[in-house]
């Protein structure tokens, strides 16, 4: 697993319960070591006993935590690049939900050996999708809900969000858009600003 991947647990656990619950999550996963390196790959095996170790450290539901980490990725200031990476994929929230198939290769433009879950979007009906998320850690379309909630209220968007695990290795996302002008967006500019 890319280290950027475990480095953004990592981040998310120490900004939102502290260092000290960072620590206990690395020594109840028994990692031997306490900080990930964003650019190096670790074992596939790490991520889901780090995941683990997370819930039981803070004694939340895995299940939430995920979707926390999801909304964490896109609404962190320290993290815009991410907010950004996504908002390319369209000037309102339906156009970015159709360039999710295409976020893979987003990223790899960013970071060329980061290979996220597969993503495919099925658009069922006028306003209705679903999201099938394919990926060897279970949770990732728990992590795509929570961003998804974010990034609809970033358009201005009223959505109605379901997840389920359909099958081993697969989870689908059901999408319901009902007012894709519910409210005022948040402004995004292509260019990075300077400070």
């Amino acid at each position: 697993m890319h280290g950027l991947i475990n480095r953004s647990v990592q981040n998310f656990v120490c900004d939102t319960f502290g260092k000290d619950s960072w620590l206990q999550v690395t020594q109840r996963a028994d990692l031997g070591f306490s900080e990930f390196e964003a650019m190096l790959s670790y074992q596939d095996d790490i991520t889901p006993r780090l995941l683990d170790s997370m819930a039981a450290v803070t004694h939340r539901p895995l299940a939430e935590l995920l979707e926390d980490i999801g909304t964490y990725l896109v609404s962190t200031p320290k993290l815009e690049g991410v907010r950004r990476l996504l908002r390319f994929g369209g000037v309102n929230f339906e156009e970015f939900l159709q360039s999710l198939d295409d976020l893979s290769d987003r990223a790899k433009l960013a970071v060329s050996d980061l290979d996220l879950p597969r993503m495919e979007l099925d658009e069922k009906a006028e306003g209705q999708f679903d999201l099938i998320c394919q990926s060897p850690v279970p949770g990732f379309g728990l992590v795509m809900t929570g961003v998804l909630r974010v990034i609809a209220d970033d358009y201005g968007a009223l959505v109605v969000l379901d997840h389920e695990t359909i099958a081993d290795g697969f989870e689908r996302v059901s999408i319901t858009l009902i007012d894709t002008d519910f409210a005022e967006g948040r402004h995004f500019d292509l260019g990075a600003r300077a400070l």
